[in-house]
């Protein structure tokens, strides 16, 4: 997409958004869920598979490299700086023969390329050099879009009192929109970090953001995200 292309869209999108929140705010939507006071990051898919170029899965690279990467690098100093908890979750799978009798792939191969994310190549799911884990950080293997989805996720929050959680990653139409769904089904407050997520489809950032904001979590900048984690320790301090 050219981008003349690309401003016309945007264009055409915040028209419409525009729009959508004056029918939205008159219904009673996008409510605050607001910052708790225990938040963990959950960075969704990452990985080399989705975030170098030359996969079925890569993303729009530009802003991977210009935006989505300097941003987490920003978030993960300020999570570290401040001890509080960060999940790096990729996805792989062990069985990629789609004519096989079983795999752990489920029917999702019938839709989507998942074989292309073979667990053999630790180097396709491996999270990127660039934001990589650092010792006392999870990562999480996961099959499914959701980080929640038949993983150990909620559990592992729940267990360290985690109560917001900061989502970023890719893609926003997919395994971050569906684990910010499933999160505050399961009783977290998810916070969508704006410019730590990426797509490979023009406009599904900016579609999927406005209607996550609407129903089902807040979304902030990254420098908001970060004021926030440089204050959260001394504001529960003072409240004891």
């Amino acid at each position: 997409m050219s981008e003349v292309d690309s401003r016309e869209l945007e264009r055409m999108l915040q028209s419409a958004f525009d729009a959508s929140t004056e029918l939205y705010k008159e219904r009673g939507f996008q409510r605050r869920v607001g910052f708790g006071r225990k938040p963990a990051l959950v960075s969704v898919d990452l990985a080399n598979a989705w975030t170098r170029p030359g996969n079925p899965f890569t993303c729009d690279q530009e802003k991977m490299d210009n935006e989505i990467i300097p941003g987490m690098q920003k978030l993960l100093k300020a999570f570290r700086a401040n001890g509080l908890p960060v999940v790096h979750v990729t996805t792989a799978y062990e069985i990629t023969d789609r004519n096989a009798d079983f795999t752990d792939m489920g029917l999702w191969h019938n839709k989507i390329p998942v074989e292309a994310v073979n667990l053999k190549d630790e180097d396709l799911w491996a999270i990127d050099s660039r934001i990589a884990p650092v010792e006392g950080e999870y990562t999480l293997l996961k099959k499914r879009a959701s980080s929640f989805h038949g993983t150990e996720l909620a559990g592992i929050l729940r267990a360290n009192n985690v109560d917001t959680i900061l989502v970023t990653g890719v893609t926003a139409c997919a395994c971050v929109r569906q684990t910010i769904c499933d999160g505050i089904a399961d009783g977290f407050r998810p916070i969508a970090v704006r410019e730590c997520i990426g797509d490979r489809v023009p406009g599904a950032v900016a579609w999927n953001l406005f209607d996550i904001d609407a129903k089902f979590g807040d979304v902030h900048s990254v420098d908001e995200c970060v004021d926030y984690l440089n204050k959260v320790n001394s504001m529960n301090a003072a409240a004891e």
